[in-house]
């Protein structure tokens, strides 16, 4: 009997109708387009502009794109893993209200959180599930309403995050596609450069805390760039070193999409050709735990079966890491 693997056989997604592009941004804080795009390589990013819905509804969208798209039962569903930063609230599951809502009757549902490393992190664990033989069907959703968390004063974050949700099933698979090798990294020294200060038992909030707009994401943009550039690009040549891949035989890179020059720098590390780099964040900016599954989506009707994918991410905390996944089917 073939070893079980973890395969991706099906993904959704779901974006904001609002545009906030960086003509408004000009509005806003003191940056123009060009500074902008030069520096991140954005041009705009989707909004959630309705205060009374949180990143559930991002999730439950994408989640039921594919359910239709795919022709999902959502009963057969055996657990819901949901990657976020910014949960609906404190301690109350996003993930079992996105469950409860999909239709997912049978399924157990939590949350991750590894900040923009969350949707890697979930892969591996989803992965797990399912080479256990026990489960069937994991549905892994990466959400986040980024601009619930944004302070738009604030010209060194506004111009960088966005919203959104990307969703894929993981399925077993006995000829060898699916997950193949994971390398994922921490360290917790990074935790001061990319952070939200209170809100949590460390500073609980308070009138002083508010009005010090320390429930906003504060992030010293010179660190977090040397170390997701360093990093993001040496545990992507690490996965290849570990697994005999040439530049030639990686098909597509995957990458958080956080700065155009942290992913030029990966891929240049691999030796990889821009067409083989997928990119999308002109379009969406940072969505967090959505970047990884919003390119697949963007970019699943240019995947063929026992296409080498790299997966690569940075995220606060530090958490970074890569995941080599062979693609499981040619484009519907």
């Amino acid at each position: 009997m073939n070893r079980i693997t973890a395969a991706i056989t099906a993904v959704g997604a779901y974006v904001p109708d609002y545009r906030l592009t960086n003509a408004v941004l000009e509005t806003m804080v003191d940056t123009n387009d060009e500074w902008i795009t030069t520096r991140t390589g954005i041009k705009e990013r989707r909004i959630l502009k309705d205060k009374d819905k949180g990143t559930s509804y991002l999730a439950i969208r994408a989640a039921e794109d594919l359910i239709k798209k795919n022709n999902i039962d959502p009963a057969e569903i055996d657990l819901v893993l949901l990657g976020t930063a910014t949960p609906d609230m404190p301690v109350a599951s996003t993930a079992v209200y996105v469950a409860s809502e999909i239709g997912a009757v049978n399924a157990f549902a939590y949350d991750l959180q590894a900040a923009c490393s969350n949707f890697l992190y979930g892969m591996s664990t989803a992965a797990r599930y399912i080479e256990s033989g026990r489960y069937k069907k994991v549905l892994l959703i990466g959400a986040d309403k980024m601009s619930s968390i944004i302070d738009y004063t604030d010209r060194t974050t506004c111009i960088i995050f966005g919203d959104g949700a990307g969703a894929v099933l993981f399925e077993p698979s006995e000829e060898g596609f699916g997950l193949i090798d994971e390398y994922l990294r921490s360290d917790g020294s990074g935790r001061q450069f990319l952070k939200i200060e209170a809100g949590g038992s460390l500073m609980p909030p308070t009138e002083e805390t508010v009005r010090q707009k320390k429930h906003f994401v504060f992030q010293d943009g010179k660190s977090v760039f040397k170390f997701a550039v360093s990093n993001m690009a040496d545990v992507a040549a690490k996965i290849m070193e570990r697994n005999n891949l040439s530049h030639e035989d990686v098909h597509w890179l995957v990458p958080h999409q956080a700065n155009k020059r942290i992913i030029s720098a990966t891929a240049n590390r691999m030796g990889l050709d821009p067409s083989k780099v997928m990119m999308n964040i002109e379009k969406y900016g940072n969505t967090t735990s959505a970047t990884l599954p919003l390119l697949l989506h963007d970019y699943q009707k240019q995947l063929k079966k026992g296409d080498n994918l790299v997966f690569a991410a940075f995220g606060g905390g530090f958490t970074w890491g890569a995941i080599y996944l062979k693609w499981a089917y040619d484009p519907k």
